[in-house]
């Protein structure tokens, strides 16, 4: 069974981003799924994207992109859902 692969763009110094990942690890056991935390001022093409949303965890898909999940806050019943789609 594949493994949902997780971005956690974040960065330093960001209490919101701390909270996110926490939020993350508390309600999902870290079996369920990879997850990558990655400092947004590091890519430019990430700040393009997300600079003002930070902090914002995103799916890879099937098909190489990525799916925002949620972002500012943890969105559990979306990540819940898209969790789900992987036990199938």
């Amino acid at each position: 069974m594949p493994v949902p692969h997780l971005v956690l763009y974040s960065r330093s110094y960001c209490h919101l981003c701390e909270d996110m990942l926490l939020a993350l690890q508390s309600n999902f056991p870290a079996a369920m799924y990879q997850l990558a935390v990655k400092d947004v001022d590091q890519d430019p093409a990430a700040v393009a994207l997300y600079d003002e949303l930070v902090p914002v965890l995103v799916a890879q898909v099937a098909d190489g992109s990525e799916m925002q999940l949620c972002h500012y806050f943890l969105d559990v019943g979306r990540v819940t859902e898209f969790l789900a789609t992987f036990k199938k």
